[in-house]
């Protein structure tokens, strides 16, 4: 089962929609990947704070929060130590009193969080869940081999992500740059000045009508362009 794991989350990645929706197909993979495991969540830290990016179906509300609001628990000291941390029986875990207490009523009885290596993220983690003592023993394997495909899909997915955002910008500045070079020649041409003294002007009114260069330039061209169309009729 364990060989399976790459080819099922390299699918993942090619079917995913985006980084929410790979992490969720991924946590549901985990439980059925890793023996013992009865639901999983992913864990970050973003703007110094934990948070839970994910989770399968079947994962106990709050379970991930009461550790974070606590700064104390299994998945707190993976993400932040980048170490992993197994408690095999909650029943007689004495490191995170107060989390133990609220996951045994959830009737979580051990948990399994594993460091997860995302770039560009000061801490990560996968968490796994089982309901009966040591239930994780035979998958910790399994989950170790799945946690280090899990960071690799989330670093592939992230890396797309940035990529979409940056041909985006790149798109936006370019449309930005040619509809502000269209309004600096129509002012050129219409007032007989030359290219600095047109962009100049822009700038000023775009500042006194506090409204951006590149909208007072747009609203200039359209108007331009609607008269131009009106004269041709």
């Amino acid at each position: 089962m364990t060989s399976e794991i790459p080819d099922t989350l390299d699918r993942a990645i090619a079917r995913s929609q985006g980084l929410d929706t790979l992490l969720r197909d991924l946590t549901d993979r985990a439980v059925v990947q890793v023996p013992g495991a009865v639901a999983c969540s992913v864990t970050v830290s973003r703007a110094d704070r934990l948070m839970t990016l994910a989770g399968s179906t079947g994962l106990p509300s709050g379970l991930d929060l009461r550790q974070y609001e606590n700064g104390s628990g299994p998945c707190v000291d993976a993400a932040e130590t980048q170490s992993a941390r197994y408690a095999p029986d909650l029943a007689t875990e004495t490191r995170w009193p107060a989390y133990t207490e609220y996951a045994l009523a959830t009737g979580v009885r051990c948990v399994l969080a594993l460091p997860l290596a995302v770039e560009g993220e000061t801490g990560a983690a996968l968490n796994l869940y089982g309901t009966e003592p040591d239930a994780l023993a035979q998958g910790l394997d399994a989950a170790r081999v799945f946690a280090e495909r899990a960071a690799h899909a989330v670093n592939e997915a992230l890396r797309l992500e940035r990529q979409q955002a940056s041909a985006a910008d790149v798109r936006t500045a370019l449309l930005s740059r040619s509809v502000i070079d269209q309004a600096v020649g129509m002012l050129m041409a219409r007032e007989r000045i030359d290219a600095h003294r047109a962009l100049d002007r822009l700038r000023r009114a775009s500042q006194h009508r506090n409204v951006k260069l590149r909208d007072l330039c747009g609203e200039l061209v359209a108007r331009a362009s609607g008269g131009a169309s009106r004269g041709r009729q």
